[in-house]
């Protein structure tokens, strides 16, 4: 694994989505509205992230933990999941996007999980960005889930436990395919992965922007990228061994 030229925008940018809530008090509003003017920093981000290069976009939407809040916000907020597959993804794929969405779907009505697989299928030989949403997603489950499945594989006499290494552990991983998150942005200001991508998270630089959800746009992308391409990544190499790959 080298360090990228200081010219290249990061391949994976993963972005926990947070600050609705408090983006629609500040205004007066319901916590809906805030999550509707969401959707618009959603819009933005995917057109900027295109623009830009960036070859895979993880947006974090909904959280394993999301569902004890109060039903009335969680009904909305699978309206609102619901609305976007439907309306949506026509224009992710008119614009070559890619949509896979990770995360554990059974928890989904049938008709989420029947237009989860329509617009996967839809956009399946995209060759744009891919854009990736985590829904019911948590990082404890995908890395227990990517486990379980191995050791199904064992028990049934297919592998050997002796096999099981990271590179097989991440080939069961919920992001199969995709690759390691470079730049993980966390908006409004908090500063936790909140059971986030924690296997793909591993060597990301962390940028956390003040930003509540709904106010952060195309600029502020832009901001958190400049800011990568400053950094150094040393995956746990010297300043002196990073200098001479360079020379």
């Amino acid at each position: 694994m080298t360090s990228p030229q200081p010219s290249q925008v990061p391949c994976h940018v993963a972005i926990i989505m947070d600050g609705n809530n408090r983006w629609a008090r500040a205004q007066g509003y319901s916590g809906v509205r805030g999550h509707r003017a969401g959707v618009e920093s959603v819009r933005a981000v995917i057109r900027r992230a295109a623009q830009r290069g960036v070859r895979t976009l993880t947006l974090f939407a909904f959280s394993s933990e999301n569902w004890k809040r109060p039903a009335g916000e969680v009904n909305a907020l699978m309206e609102l999941f619901l609305m976007a597959l439907k309306r949506e993804v026509k224009k992710l794929h008119d614009n070559d996007i890619r949509l896979t969405i990770i995360g554990e779907r059974e928890a989904f009505s049938r008709t989420i999980q029947q237009h989860i697989q329509r617009a996967e299928s839809l956009t399946r030989h995209n060759r744009g960005l891919h854009l990736i949403v985590a829904a019911n997603y948590g990082g404890r489950w995908d890395i227990a889930d990517a486990a379980r499945r191995l050791a199904q594989r064992v028990e049934a006499g297919e592998l050997k436990a002796a096999d099981i290494d990271e590179q097989r552990l991440e080939g069961e991983i919920g992001e199969n395919g995709a690759p390691p998150v470079d730049l993980c942005i966390r908006t409004s200001g908090e500063q936790r992965l909140s059971n986030f991508l924690l296997w793909q998270l591993a060597y990301s630089e962390l940028y956390f922007s003040p930003l509540l959800w709904p106010d952060f746009g195309a600029e502020a992308f832009d901001e958190a990228l400049d800011d990568f391409l400053s950094r150094q990544r040393r995956f746990g190499m010297t300043q002196e061994q990073i200098e001479a790959q360079g020379a």
